[in-house]
Protein backbone atom coordinates (compact mmCIF):
# COMPACT_ATOMS: atom_id res chain seq x y z
CA UNK A 1 0.00 0.00 0.00
CA UNK A 2 1.06 3.57 -1.20
CA UNK A 3 0.82 6.47 1.08
CA UNK A 4 -1.71 7.83 -1.54
CA UNK A 5 -4.21 4.47 -0.41
CA UNK A 6 -3.61 5.31 3.17
CA UNK A 7 -5.38 8.49 5.53
CA UNK A 8 -2.95 8.61 8.21
CA UNK A 9 -1.35 12.34 9.06
CA UNK A 10 1.31 11.49 7.29
CA UNK A 11 0.02 10.48 4.14
CA UNK A 12 -2.33 13.37 4.33
CA UNK A 13 0.89 15.73 4.46
CA UNK A 14 2.17 14.22 1.24
CA UNK A 15 -0.78 14.46 -0.63
CA UNK A 16 -0.84 18.44 0.40
CA UNK A 17 2.65 18.72 -0.40
CA UNK A 18 2.42 17.30 -3.34
CA UNK A 19 -0.25 19.36 -3.99
CA UNK A 20 1.32 22.51 -3.46
CA UNK A 21 4.46 21.37 -5.10
CA UNK A 22 2.71 21.26 -8.36
CA UNK A 23 0.87 24.73 -8.04
CA UNK A 24 4.06 26.79 -6.97
CA UNK A 25 6.83 24.98 -6.90
CA UNK A 26 9.38 23.24 -4.38
CA UNK A 27 11.33 26.38 -3.74
CA UNK A 28 8.72 28.56 -3.86
CA UNK A 29 6.26 26.00 -0.75
CA UNK A 30 7.04 26.38 2.53
CA UNK A 31 6.44 23.67 5.48
CA UNK A 32 4.30 26.86 7.23
CA UNK A 33 2.02 26.74 3.92
CA UNK A 34 1.45 23.22 3.93
CA UNK A 35 1.11 22.99 8.09
CA UNK A 36 -1.94 25.55 7.37
CA UNK A 37 -3.24 24.14 4.15
CA UNK A 38 -4.03 21.19 6.84
CA UNK A 39 -4.68 23.28 10.11
CA UNK A 40 -1.49 21.26 11.37
CA UNK A 41 1.53 22.96 13.20
CA UNK A 42 4.53 23.39 11.20
CA UNK A 43 6.02 21.26 14.70
CA UNK A 44 3.39 18.39 13.64
CA UNK A 45 4.90 18.36 9.81
CA UNK A 46 8.63 18.26 11.16
CA UNK A 47 7.56 15.02 13.63
CA UNK A 48 7.00 13.50 10.76
CA UNK A 49 9.64 15.08 8.02
CA UNK A 50 12.55 16.53 9.35
CA UNK A 51 12.90 18.61 6.76
CA UNK A 52 11.47 20.16 3.32
CA UNK A 53 13.44 18.02 1.12
CA UNK A 54 12.65 14.82 3.16
CA UNK A 55 8.66 15.30 2.19
CA UNK A 56 10.31 15.44 -1.79
CA UNK A 57 12.11 12.10 -0.99
CA UNK A 58 9.23 10.46 0.64
CA UNK A 59 7.21 12.09 -2.64
CA UNK A 60 9.35 10.40 -5.08
CA UNK A 61 10.18 6.64 -3.31
CA UNK A 62 6.81 5.05 -4.45
CA UNK A 63 8.24 5.54 -7.87
CA UNK A 64 11.58 4.72 -7.33
CA UNK A 65 10.62 1.28 -5.83
CA UNK A 66 8.32 0.71 -8.31
CA UNK A 67 11.03 1.40 -11.37
CA UNK A 68 13.47 -1.11 -9.26
CA UNK A 69 10.85 -4.04 -9.21
CA UNK A 70 10.14 -3.60 -12.72
CA UNK A 71 13.75 -3.77 -13.36
CA UNK A 72 13.79 -7.08 -11.54
CA UNK A 73 11.45 -8.68 -13.20
CA UNK A 74 12.38 -7.98 -16.81
CA UNK A 75 16.17 -8.36 -16.16
CA UNK A 76 15.53 -12.26 -15.04
CA UNK A 77 13.74 -12.21 -18.83
CA UNK A 78 15.41 -13.74 -21.90
CA UNK A 79 16.29 -11.24 -24.71
CA UNK A 80 12.78 -9.55 -26.23
CA UNK A 81 10.39 -10.99 -23.85
CA UNK A 82 12.71 -8.51 -21.39
CA UNK A 83 12.69 -5.41 -23.53
CA UNK A 84 9.08 -5.29 -23.85
CA UNK A 85 8.21 -6.30 -20.49
CA UNK A 86 10.66 -3.30 -19.40
CA UNK A 87 8.90 -0.96 -22.32
CA UNK A 88 5.16 -1.98 -21.08
CA UNK A 89 5.95 -2.18 -17.40
CA UNK A 90 7.98 1.21 -17.99
CA UNK A 91 4.69 3.12 -19.31
CA UNK A 92 2.36 1.74 -17.03
CA UNK A 93 5.09 2.77 -13.95
CA UNK A 94 4.73 6.09 -15.21
CA UNK A 95 1.17 6.27 -15.71
CA UNK A 96 0.76 5.25 -12.25
CA UNK A 97 2.89 7.96 -11.14
CA UNK A 98 1.76 11.01 -13.54
CA UNK A 99 0.84 13.46 -10.88
CA UNK A 100 4.12 13.38 -8.67
CA UNK A 101 6.14 12.45 -12.16
CA UNK A 102 5.25 15.81 -13.43
CA UNK A 103 5.99 17.50 -10.07
CA UNK A 104 9.60 15.74 -9.84
CA UNK A 105 10.45 16.59 -13.53
CA UNK A 106 9.65 20.34 -13.37
CA UNK A 107 11.71 20.54 -10.08
CA UNK A 108 15.21 19.86 -10.02
CA UNK A 109 15.70 19.93 -6.22
CA UNK A 110 15.31 16.01 -6.01
CA UNK A 111 19.41 16.56 -7.22
CA UNK A 112 19.95 17.74 -3.55
CA UNK A 113 19.01 14.18 -2.42
CA UNK A 114 22.43 11.80 -3.35
CA UNK A 115 20.66 8.40 -2.67
CA UNK A 116 17.85 9.15 -4.12
CA UNK A 117 19.24 10.41 -7.52
CA UNK A 118 21.69 7.81 -7.32
CA UNK A 119 19.04 5.40 -7.39
CA UNK A 120 17.22 7.26 -10.61
CA UNK A 121 20.45 7.03 -12.64
CA UNK A 122 20.88 3.56 -11.90
CA UNK A 123 17.60 2.49 -12.91
CA UNK A 124 18.23 4.35 -16.07
CA UNK A 125 21.05 2.70 -16.73
CA UNK A 126 19.50 -0.86 -16.31
CA UNK A 127 16.66 0.30 -18.27
CA UNK A 128 18.89 1.09 -21.26
CA UNK A 129 21.01 -2.12 -20.92
CA UNK A 130 17.90 -4.38 -20.89
CA UNK A 131 16.41 -2.49 -23.88
CA UNK A 132 19.52 -2.57 -25.88
CA UNK A 133 20.22 -6.45 -25.08
CA UNK A 134 23.35 -7.92 -24.65
CA UNK A 135 26.34 -7.24 -27.24
CA UNK A 136 24.61 -4.69 -28.30
CA UNK A 137 26.11 -2.05 -30.61
CA UNK A 138 26.13 1.97 -30.43
CA UNK A 139 23.10 2.11 -33.26
CA UNK A 140 20.99 -0.10 -30.74
CA UNK A 141 22.61 1.90 -27.35
CA UNK A 142 20.81 4.95 -28.95
CA UNK A 143 17.29 3.73 -29.63
CA UNK A 144 17.09 1.72 -26.37
CA UNK A 145 18.17 5.39 -24.86
CA UNK A 146 15.54 7.08 -27.31
CA UNK A 147 12.47 4.21 -26.31
CA UNK A 148 12.97 4.69 -22.67
CA UNK A 149 12.41 8.27 -23.76
CA UNK A 150 9.22 7.89 -25.38
CA UNK A 151 7.88 5.31 -22.89
CA UNK A 152 8.65 8.41 -20.12
CA UNK A 153 8.45 12.23 -21.36
CA UNK A 154 4.65 12.22 -23.24
CA UNK A 155 3.57 11.39 -19.76
CA UNK A 156 5.20 14.82 -18.32
CA UNK A 157 4.45 16.87 -21.44
CA UNK A 158 0.87 15.43 -22.47
CA UNK A 159 -0.79 15.63 -18.76
CA UNK A 160 -4.31 16.43 -20.89
CA UNK A 161 -4.09 13.03 -22.65
CA UNK A 162 -6.16 10.23 -21.29
CA UNK A 163 -4.01 7.47 -20.43
CA UNK A 164 -5.17 4.63 -22.04
CA UNK A 165 -4.48 6.51 -25.52
CA UNK A 166 -1.18 7.61 -24.35
CA UNK A 167 -0.04 4.06 -23.63
CA UNK A 168 -1.06 2.99 -26.56
CA UNK A 169 0.77 6.09 -28.94
CA UNK A 170 3.70 5.67 -26.87
CA UNK A 171 4.51 1.50 -27.08
CA UNK A 172 3.55 2.33 -30.93
CA UNK A 173 6.54 4.80 -30.77
CA UNK A 174 8.57 2.43 -29.08
CA UNK A 175 7.57 -0.37 -31.73
CA UNK A 176 8.24 1.46 -35.03
CA UNK A 177 11.97 2.95 -33.06
CA UNK A 178 12.61 -0.39 -32.64
CA UNK A 179 11.28 -2.12 -35.96
CA UNK A 180 9.96 -5.42 -33.52
CA UNK A 181 6.74 -6.28 -31.88
CA UNK A 182 6.35 -7.27 -28.55
CA UNK A 183 6.32 -11.57 -27.93
CA UNK A 184 3.15 -12.69 -28.36
CA UNK A 185 2.32 -10.62 -31.14
CA UNK A 186 2.29 -12.03 -34.26
CA UNK A 187 4.60 -10.42 -36.78
CA UNK A 188 2.61 -9.00 -39.66
CA UNK A 189 3.29 -9.92 -43.44
CA UNK A 190 3.31 -8.10 -46.13
CA UNK A 191 2.98 -9.89 -50.38
CA UNK A 192 6.23 -9.57 -51.94
CA UNK A 193 6.68 -8.53 -56.04
CA UNK A 194 6.31 -12.41 -56.97
CA UNK A 195 2.54 -12.74 -57.25
CA UNK A 196 1.36 -15.63 -55.10
CA UNK A 197 4.79 -15.59 -52.41
CA UNK A 198 4.19 -14.03 -48.79
CA UNK A 199 7.19 -12.62 -47.24
CA UNK A 200 7.63 -11.13 -43.72
CA UNK A 201 7.37 -6.85 -43.52
CA UNK A 202 10.99 -5.49 -43.35
CA UNK A 203 11.04 -3.86 -39.95
CA UNK A 204 10.60 -0.02 -40.05
CA UNK A 205 7.58 2.27 -40.26
CA UNK A 206 4.43 -0.40 -39.49
CA UNK A 207 1.08 0.28 -41.84
CA UNK A 208 -1.52 2.12 -40.36
CA UNK A 209 -5.17 0.75 -40.79
CA UNK A 210 -7.38 2.58 -43.32
CA UNK A 211 -11.13 3.48 -42.46
CA UNK A 212 -12.47 0.48 -43.55
CA UNK A 213 -10.24 -1.32 -41.34
CA UNK A 214 -10.98 0.07 -38.40
CA UNK A 215 -14.63 -0.16 -38.73
CA UNK A 216 -13.94 -4.19 -39.51
CA UNK A 217 -11.63 -4.08 -36.41
CA UNK A 218 -13.86 -2.27 -34.19
CA UNK A 219 -16.93 -4.85 -34.78
CA UNK A 220 -14.66 -7.29 -34.35
CA UNK A 221 -13.70 -5.67 -30.87
CA UNK A 222 -17.19 -5.01 -30.21
CA UNK A 223 -18.66 -8.55 -31.06
CA UNK A 224 -15.78 -9.84 -28.67
CA UNK A 225 -14.99 -12.08 -31.15
CA UNK A 226 -11.56 -11.53 -31.71
CA UNK A 227 -8.99 -10.48 -28.89
CA UNK A 228 -6.50 -7.31 -29.38
CA UNK A 229 -3.72 -9.84 -30.51
CA UNK A 230 -5.98 -11.58 -33.30
CA UNK A 231 -7.21 -7.82 -34.47
CA UNK A 232 -3.46 -7.01 -34.91
CA UNK A 233 -2.87 -10.71 -36.94
CA UNK A 234 -6.06 -9.96 -39.12
CA UNK A 235 -5.05 -6.53 -40.26
CA UNK A 236 -0.94 -7.08 -40.43
CA UNK A 237 -0.31 -4.02 -37.88
CA UNK A 238 0.62 -3.77 -34.32
CA UNK A 239 -1.32 -4.13 -31.22
CA UNK A 240 -0.39 -0.77 -30.14
CA UNK A 241 -2.13 1.01 -33.38
CA UNK A 242 -5.37 -1.13 -33.06
CA UNK A 243 -5.40 0.19 -29.40
CA UNK A 244 -4.79 3.61 -30.40
CA UNK A 245 -7.68 3.27 -32.83
CA UNK A 246 -9.99 1.35 -30.57
CA UNK A 247 -9.67 4.15 -28.19
CA UNK A 248 -8.95 7.16 -30.06
CA UNK A 249 -11.03 10.05 -28.99
CA UNK A 250 -14.85 10.04 -31.35
CA UNK A 251 -14.35 13.78 -31.61
CA UNK A 252 -10.91 13.14 -33.31
CA UNK A 253 -11.46 9.69 -34.87
CA UNK A 254 -14.39 9.72 -36.81
CA UNK A 255 -14.04 6.39 -38.61
CA UNK A 256 -15.02 4.69 -35.54
CA UNK A 257 -18.44 5.17 -35.48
Amino acid sequence: MTWEETDGTRSRILRTALDLFSEQGYQRTSLRQIAERLRLTKAAILYHFPSKSHLLTALAEPLVRDLEALLDKAGALPGRQARWTLLEGWVDTMLAHRGPLGMLFHDLALVDRGSTYYRLVQIAMRANEIVAGPDAGRRDRVRAVQAIAMCSDPVVFMIDVPASALRADMLDGAHRLLGETPPGVQEPVTRTATPGRVGRRRPGRPPSMSPEQVRAARRMHLAGTHSADEIAAEFGVSRATVYRHLEADDDNETVLR
